[in-house]
């Protein structure tokens, strides 16, 4: 698969199959991951994989119970407040894998750093056949002390991208995309 295919197939995957994802295949994305650019060549992230299932459960009930605690119930969409209620409901959407790209706090552009990072990574998983979502409902729980207990995150390292990883079970249609609202400076 070239660039370009990668880019305009890639979609959010929240259906997985129960197949694990193997060690190598992990290497693959993280090593992809790595290769992005970072300000004055810093290479401020780390990466925390979690794949144990008993886990992935525990981290989705905690982060459900932040949200509901955290949010804003007037704000907050009825849909929304019923899915992070729902026992059942995971906000992991059942991956096998859940990668989080971490920064290092004293670096001035960590945060964009991680973010090109992490989209090397998806576009490595869908080029290997794989599925990947950020899951940003996570990231303000991984931001807490217990959350970041729960990642074991060190003290110097914040959480900025939480993305899941599996097999697809499903692959969502493209989304219409609005023409790019372009200003020339000439």
């Amino acid at each position: 698969m070239d660039l370009r295919q990668a880019i305009y197939q890639r979609r959010s995957i929240r259906q997985f199959t129960p197949a694990a994802v193997s060690q190598e295949h992990l290497m693959a994305l993280i090593d992809a991951a790595v290769q992005a650019p970072s300000a004055v060549n810093e290479q401020p992230w780390s990466f925390y994989v979690v794949r144990d299932r008993e886990h992935l459960a525990r981290l989705s009930a905690e982060v459900k119970d932040h949200l509901l605690r955290t949010s804003t119930m007037a704000a907050m969409a009825q849909h929304l407040q019923e899915t992070l209620s729902d026992p059942s409901n995971d906000v992991f959407h059942g991956a096998p894998v859940l990668v989080v790209v971490a920064s290092q706090y004293d670096s001035v552009w960590a945060i964009e750093d991680c973010a090109l990072a992490a989209a090397n990574l998806m576009l490595t998983a869908h080029a290997m056949g794989l599925g990947t979502c950020w899951i940003g409902s996570a990231h303000s729980y991984l931001q807490t002390p217990r959350g970041r207990a729960s990642l074991r995150l060190e003290s110097h390292h914040r959480a900025v991208a939480p993305i899941i990883v599996g097999y697809p079970r499903l692959t969502p249609p493209a989304v219409p995309r609005r023409p790019a609202d372009i200003h020339w400076i000439d």
